[in-house]
């Protein structure tokens, strides 16, 4: 890692004042620790407040050859925030900004540091909503950055589904809107969904235009247990197959369930159990319930318990919502190493099946939770993160996973991205398709600047 440049320094400083930092707390806390990956962090930290300022670093960094780390939230799993390379941090927390709001087009453009929770608050008295919910208050700019989705995307989509625009930085300073606010467009190449899941790789983003969605007039929720992975999964092809209107359809294996009646003194049964979540008219989601129960019965399920109003939905939710904070306390002191994979539907009771075996044959505990309408799950791992042995097992295990996903028709990551934790993955599953990434890459990092390592290992005059 070579020294940052003092003219480099001497220049942001005078740019930012106070919002430029070399002092360590402050460069800790963007190091961009994964659950199992180290914290890296950056030799400074810029923290922006508008569009010019973000030009005026990054051209100032392309002019030195220093990295660029783009920073919103840090909530991302598999370290995309760290600073392999030193550089700057650019956070974008302080760019939080509804820009425009349009009720008709139901639309609107924010600035990248806006979170979900804070937009869904600008947004609530308007009759509409941003439905993507990855879990975590995560910026909109980091969510698009890695391309995030999360328990609604069943019903409303992930990022790719719901960005329609964004403003970008690219590596050389230049200024670019990927596309206008229509909804459909024939018109050149589609840079909206490039930089999409791109993860800081090829620019920084810095305004977002999102598509919203009217809030249901009513919401239903049910739960109901399993005796196997396989009747949940069942269930709900079923369900998506006789056209019930799915919000949400999400599953906790039976360690997951009996960490959380350990954690929070409930009485789940102790067994495979899937959450389901309709949005509709108050009919309808009572009717989705009902067929759903039917359907349920069909493929073994049974405590099948559904909730109309909002404070019983919440309660029945509260399971799956607190499973990865119970987790936790299954090995007070561990480290959790979470991962996740993302196949066809019709693979995934035999996928969750051999991981939970696989499991079986661990030394540490670990849970299994996932988005069972999508073919998305996560396996988290509580290792002893001092271990050599524990950690070599866990990476054995994720490898396994992965392998088998891949055989199965698909992907090393549904939701947390490849960052520095999956980029072997991502070869492993598509091949010669990574050299042409990396094509792209040098045509618009031509010197490998922007988020360094991240995706594939960096080719840049800093090597």
């Amino acid at each position: 890692m070579s020294t940052l440049p003092n003219a480099l320094s001497a220049q942001l400083q005078t740019l930012l004042g106070a919002r430029f930092s070399l002092a360590e707390a402050i460069r800790n806390q963007h190091a961009g620790a994964g659950m199992h990956l180290p914290a890296l962090p950056p030799q400074a930290v810029a923290m922006v407040q508008n569009l010019e300022e973000i030009i005026a670093i990054v051209r100032a960094c392309a002019e030195h050859g220093a990295p660029i780390i783009p920073y919103g939230a840090g909530t991302s799993l598999e370290c995309h925030v760290g600073a392999p390379r030193g550089g700057i941090a650019i956070d974008v927390s302080g760019m939080k900004q509804l820009l425009r709001l349009s009720l008709e087009d139901q639309d609107c453009t924010v600035q990248a540091g806006l979170t979900r929770l804070a937009l869904n608050e600008e947004l609530r008295h308007t009759g509409l909503f941003f439905p993507v919910d990855p879990g975590a208050d995560a910026t909109i700019g980091g969510m698009a950055s890695t391309r995030a989705s999360g328990t609604t995307t069943l019903r409303y989509g992930g990022m790719r589904e719901n960005v329609i625009a964004l403003t970008v930085v690219t590596a050389d300073g230049r200024v670019i809107k990927t596309a206008n606010r229509a909804r459909k467009s024939a018109a050149g190449y589609d840079l909206t969904h490039l930089f999409v899941g791109s993860e800081g790789t090829l620019g920084v983003i810095a305004e977002v235009t999102l598509r919203l969605h009217p809030v249901p007039e009513a919401a239903s929720a049910a739960v109901c247990s399993f005796e196997t992975a396989h009747g949940a999964t069942a269930t709900v092809i079923e369900a998506v197959q006789c056209g019930l209107p799915l919000a949400r359809a999400e599953y906790l294996d039976a360690a997951a369930i009996g960490a959380v009646n350990r954690a929070f003194s409930t009485g789940h049964p102790e067994r495979e159990t899937l959450f389901l979540e309709f949005h509709g008219s108050p009919r309808e989601v009572e009717d989705c319930a009902a067929r759903a129960h039917a359907i349920a019965d069909e493929h073994g399920g049974s405590a099948f318990r559904w909730a109309l109003d909002s404070e019983a939905r919440a309660d029945l939710w509260k399971a799956r919502h607190n499973a990865g904070l119970a987790a936790l306390a299954l090995r007070p002191g561990a480290r959790p190493w979470s991962t996740d994979v993302c196949v066809p539907i019709s693979q995934l009771s035999d996928c969750i099946d051999a991981a939970k075996r696989d499991i079986a044959a661990l030394s540490f505990p670990a849970i299994v939770l996932g988005h069972i309408g999508d073919g998305n799950f996560h396996v988290v791992l509580l290792i002893d993160a001092a271990s050599a042995e524990e950690v070599a097992a866990a990476k054995s295990f994720n490898d396994k996973l992965v392998a088998r996903a891949i055989v199965m028709d698909g992907t090393c990551t549904g939701e947390h991205g490849i960052g520095l934790g999956k980029r072997e993955s991502l070869r492993e599953e598509l091949g010669p398709a990574v050299d042409v990434m990396t094509d792209i890459k040098l045509a618009l990092d031509r010197r490998w600047i922007m988020n360094p390592d991240k995706i594939f290992k960096s080719l840049g005059h800093f090597n």
